[in-house]
């Protein structure tokens, strides 16, 4: 049987600012993703499948000091915002959807995926990567 409960976490500042902060990167790794596909579309080019994306984005860490600060935060949010948005275009290209639009701090919700294997639980407490032990209230 499966249970689930309903919790609501409660950071101190410190972890909000992480909270937020990896929110901002969800959203910029987004923004970044869809600037790399409509220039490619712009070119002729074909669609950019999001391992190339990932690839792309590792060798600009890498190799540029001005993204250093990508670092900081976990990988898989990076990773999982590439895939939105190369959904969202592949998306736009089915006509199934309106073309993706970029997101913004006062338009877009705050939100960003953290790999739920990574994620520890104990009683009062989950543990996520890169911003430690959040107290949890039922």
């Amino acid at each position: 049987m499966i249970r689930s409960i309903k919790v609501r976490l409660e950071p101190n500042n410190k972890q909000k600012t992480a909270l937020f902060g990896s929110a901002g990167v969800a959203r910029w790794a987004y923004n970044w993703a869809l600037e790399q596909q409509e220039a490619n579309y712009k070119k002729g080019g074909t669609f950019i499948k999001d391992g190339e994306l990932r690839k792309r984005l590792t060798a600009l860490k890498q190799n540029d000091p001005n993204y250093q600060w990508l670092y900081q935060y976990s990988n898989n949010i990076t990773k999982q915002a590439i895939k939105d948005a190369c959904e969202a275009y592949k998306k736009f290209f089915k006509g199934q959807a309106r073309k993706p639009r970029f997101k913004s701090k006062k338009r877009s919700k705050p939100s960003f995926y953290h790999d739920t294997a990574k994620i520890k639980f104990r009683d009062t407490h989950v543990y996520l990567e890169k911003v430690g032990w959040v107290r949890l209230s039922e």
